[in-house]
């Protein structure tokens, strides 16, 4: 989907790590949400309450889920965080992305 249709946007953004990470909440029609957003090249740590699906559109970064090995996206990919989980992100070039919070 290159496309989100029918939404509403939350103006304000959401600013973690001295702004090297933003976003956008989108939220849709039935309830559920996602974020847009760019990182900056740095060392990241997030920690989850739902599942979530991150779509990396552009950039080059390693990440790591909770006792698994790093794993490198270069362009663009897809990888999945596990609810009540935290996840670790070396971001190497300006990375655009998109997170889905999936109720499962």
């Amino acid at each position: 989907m290159t496309q989100l249709q029918n939404v509403s946007i939350i103006k304000k953004a959401n600013i973690y790590f001295d702004g090297k990470v933003t976003s956008r909440t989108v939220l849709f029609p039935d309830g559920t949400k996602k974020t847009l957003g760019i990182m900056l090249p740095g060392e990241y740590e997030f920690s989850t309450d739902l599942k979530e699906e991150m779509d990396i559109l552009a950039g080059k970064l390693d990440y790591k889920l909770t006792g698994q090995d790093w794993k490198t996206i270069e362009g663009s990919g897809v990888f999945y965080v596990p609810a009540n989980e935290t996840f670790q992100l070396k971001v190497h070039t300006t990375t655009d992305y998109c997170c889905s919070y999936l109720n499962e």
